[in-house]
């Protein structure tokens, strides 16, 4: 494809600021109509779907009133920790806002109809806005800790959604899979964001991206480059189900059709894809194409295998869904402008099809009763508009021109192409492997395609047409991918499709580099032959042979998987999860003895090695301590030692507790001389206390303590030793920095700040004031349960 380059500048100065309370209204509006969705379903019913498009129609204005401006708008939300409330808008959170929020619409038409007879729809359409308001949160964010907010919150949605039919054991199953990998690749995303708010100074993403130059040589220069871009790889890898934590994706389609749609083909599972193009302005490099680039493609190639082995049509989708976004993440790969209008064009592309497809699956479910390939079969007949749609969004999957899906892989096979020309060695496989990927992408898509011809199967019978709220979304969103496939046939004939080349163009152009070249897209039918061309024509060529035979594919991949478990990576996702089941069960029948000893064993050995670990790691210095002791102080350390002694040597119940109780007043003497008379009287109330406790349990135990084994006894004074040690070295490293300066600012402040003359109670009040609230709540919470046991047990209740 031909290419002109006109230079630009990385940010334009003509566009004005965004509007903060706009973003905020834009934001907050999902959840908002979440909040009220009950009391709404109970007046609408099932017409809460309407409402709900009208919340996402309304969100889709709000994202187009800021298509025109760029820049951020924040509110200070943690000030010491230069972390902000704020916003971000550029062409490529206005992209996907609009997939967001404009997939939402119809995916929430489409539910009026396949939602009607479904169970728990009020927390189905609240969950879904609160979905959506993530989702712009994600896209909008202009702080990282705001973005890793909105990010596990659409973690938390998905589970819900994804386990809507929660009765059901593969929905429990397929929801803790979703929750457990995108959770689990946020925290790796999370310490990525902690790494780079470190080199930078700064969370704020807005600024980062204001200069994405000074940030990226402000990372190089910590030399933290590579594992930032692998941890924020692992999160986008996680979210957008990138081999082999692809494996929640298939499991995700127990979740009703229209969750699939929007979820599992718009939104997101495009967040990661969205992180990566949010961040390859800062980050893109080599390490960064070697990495994703790498990872892209051979997810595209796997999940196109699996989604030729698929057996229903949502499990078809579901594959092919990993392999396209392999597709767009390999694109986002490429550092060169090519690159990122493979991962724009194709983001567009696979949201009108891929959504469509999901839409159609879930018609035909709906109507036929099964989705499975063995049982379907001529189904035109009965559903000719659905099978129109299915004709344009399943030939633009599979890459056949002049459908939309074959010109962003085209851009792809031209970005491979280019990259292992210039390279060379290893990175030819490239190419050959976006090739033989898009030959196994082409069988899956006929394959889908041909439900709706052939033979009909006896026992399917007559099919009934879905309602105009289920055949009008997917009808929209094919005709939009089949006018933009006839934007490139326009094109080569000398009439582009100027408000999409504008458009991708603009959104490519927010993810390039600075100092990159800013390209004026087109894309068209190609009208000479190029590699790309042939690379196009091997994959179309090797597909349509490919398909005679695909059953033999199927067969020997099958064969594989079940030969060899360990190919598979379910296998594992379940030998890990579940052996870890096992092994907790292992563990707590082993710790769990119904002994004091053994638990207070395991928690004191457990404490001194985390926390001796963490300081031979961090290597710490431990200050000598030179105490100052008078004849008074010395009297009464000794008596305690003393004491100490005799309770460890004690021959009954009542000794031990007495030599324990000397101990804990020569303790609150000490405090005394100290001049501590607070934590003195503290003292002495919780010795007294403890004292008299002892003293009436101690008839429901033995009078004497018994024997114990020499071999334990040494071990429980080793261990002893050891926490005494430990403690003491925790009290020097804690207290031996800079006491003064920390005792000198609560004298100097306790007056002037709180108004107070004590400085135990000023601390405990004003400078713990939200510490000391969260004591008291829990303690009254904890006495409302125990009031709760009582009167359930005056009543004859079973707690």
């Amino acid at each position: 494809m031909t290419r002109f380059i006109v230079k630009l500048p990385y940010e334009s100065s003509v566009q004005p600021t965004p509007d903060l309370w706009v973003l905020v209204a834009l934001v907050g509006l999902p959840f908002a109509a979440a909040a009220a969705t009950p009391a709404v379903a109970r007046q609408l019913g099932n017409r809460t779907a309407y409402y709900a498009a009208a919340v996402a129609a309304v969100c889709l204005a709000l994202v187009a009133s800021l298509a025109g401006t760029h820049g951020g708008a924040s509110v200070t939300w943690v000030g010491p920790l230069s972390v902000t409330f704020g916003f971000y808008v550029d062409g490529l959170a206005t992209f996907v806002g609009a997939l967001a929020s404009g997939v939402g619409v119809l995916v929430f038409v489409y539910s009026a109809g396949y939602m009607r007879e479904e169970p728990g729809q009020t927390k189905y359409y609240a969950t879904m806005l609160a979905f959506m308001g993530s989702m712009l949160g994600v896209v909008y964010a202009g702080d990282l800790v705001v973005l890793f907010c909105f990010w596990e919150l659409t973690s938390v949605a998905s589970f819900l959604l994804v386990g809507h039919y929660s009765e059901e054991r593969e929905s429990r199953y397929s929801a803790r899979k979703a929750m457990l990998l995108t959770v689990g690749g946020g925290l790796f995303m999370l310490v990525g964001f902690v790494l780079l708010a470190s080199a930078t100074g700064t969370y704020s993403l807005a600024a980062m991206l204001a200069d994405p130059a000074a940030t990226r040589a402000a990372v190089e220069q910590a030399g933290l480059l590579f594992p930032i871009v692998s941890l924020v790889g692992v999160g986008a890898a996680a979210k957008s189900a990138q081999f082999p934590l692809h494996v929640w994706l298939p499991n995700a389609m127990a979740a009703p059709t229209p969750v699939s749609a929007f979820l599992h083909s718009a939104t997101m599972v495009k967040a990661g894809v969205f992180l990566l193009g949010r961040m390859r302005p800062i980050l893109v490099g080599d390490d960064w194409t070697h990495i994703f680039v790498t990872l892209g493609l051979v997810t595209m190639l796997i999940a196109a295998i699996l989604a030729v082995c698929a057996t229903e049509l949502k499990e078809l989708l579901a594959y092919s869904t990993v392999s396209h976004l392999g597709l767009i993440v390999a694109g986002f790969g490429f550092s060169t402008a090519v690159g990122a209008e493979t991962g724009v064009f194709h983001i567009l592309n696979h949201a009108a099809f891929k959504a469509a497809l999901f839409l159609v699956a879930g018609i035909v479910a709906h109507e036929a009763g099964t989705r499975k390939f063995s049982e379907l079969g001529g189904l035109w007949r009965d559903l000719p508009v659905v099978a129109g749609v299915t004709a344009v969004a399943a030939l633009g999957m599979g890459g056949v021109p002049p459908f939309n899906g074959f010109y962003s892989k085209e851009l792809l096979f031209e970005a491979a192409y280019h990259l292992a020309a210039h390279d060379g060695g290893l990175t030819w496989a490239y190419p050959v492997i976006a090739v033989v990927g898009s030959v196994f992408t082409l069988v899956y898509s006929l394959r889908f395609l041909a439900v709706f011809f052939g033979e009909k199967p006896e026992a399917l019978g007559h099919v009934h047409r879905a309602p105009w709220s289920m055949n009008g979304p997917p009808l929209l969103l094919a005709g939009f991918a089949g006018v933009v496939g006839l934007g490139g046939v326009t094109a080569a004939l000398g009439f582009p499709l100027a408000p999409v080349e504008s458009f991708v163009g603009h959104v490519a152009a927010s993810t390039l580099p600075p100092g990159a070249d800013h390209l004026s897209f087109h894309y068209y039918l190609p009208t000479y032959v190029s590699p790309a061309v042939v690379m196009s024509a091997l994959a179309l060529g090797g597909g349509a042979l490919t398909y005679l035979v695909w059953e033999r594919v199927q067969a020997a991949v099958t064969g594989a998987l079940d030969a060899v478990p360990p190919l598979g990576a379910d296998w594992w996702y379940d030998t890990l999860v579940f052996g870890a089941n096992r092994a907790s069960t292992a563990t707590h029948r082993t710790l769990w003895t119904d002994r004091l000893r053994t638990y207070a064993t395991w928690t004191f050995a457990g404490a001194v090695g985390l926390g001796g670990l963490g300081y031979l790691a961090t290597s710490v210095g431990v200050p000598l301590a030179t105490p100052t002791l008078g004849i008074p102080l010395t009297v009464i350390l000794a008596v305690a030692a003393l004491a100490a002694l005799a309770a460890i040597r004690a021959p009954s119940h009542v000794a031990g507790v007495l030599a324990l109780s000397v101990v804990g007043f020569g303790v609150t003497v000490f405090f005394v001389l100290a001049s501590a008379p607070d934590v003195a009287l503290t003292q002495v109330v919780v010795e007294t206390v403890t004292f008299v406790v002892f003293l009436v349990i101690l008839d429901k135990l033995p009078s004497y303590y018994g024997r114990i084994q020499r071999s334990r006894a040494a071990r429980d004074a080793v261990l002893s030793v050891l926490v005494g040690g430990f403690v003491t070295v925790t009290t020097l490293v804690a207290t031996g920095a800079t006491p003064d300066s920390i005792a000198s600012y609560f004298v100097e402040n306790s007056v002037p700040e709180a108004g107070g003359h004590n400085l135990v109670n000023v601390i405990l009040v004003d400078f713990r004031g939200i510490d000391t609230m969260g004591e008291i709540s829990v303690i009254a919470m904890a006495a409302v349960a125990v009031l709760t046991l009582i009167v359930m047990r005056e009543r004859g209740e079973t707690p």
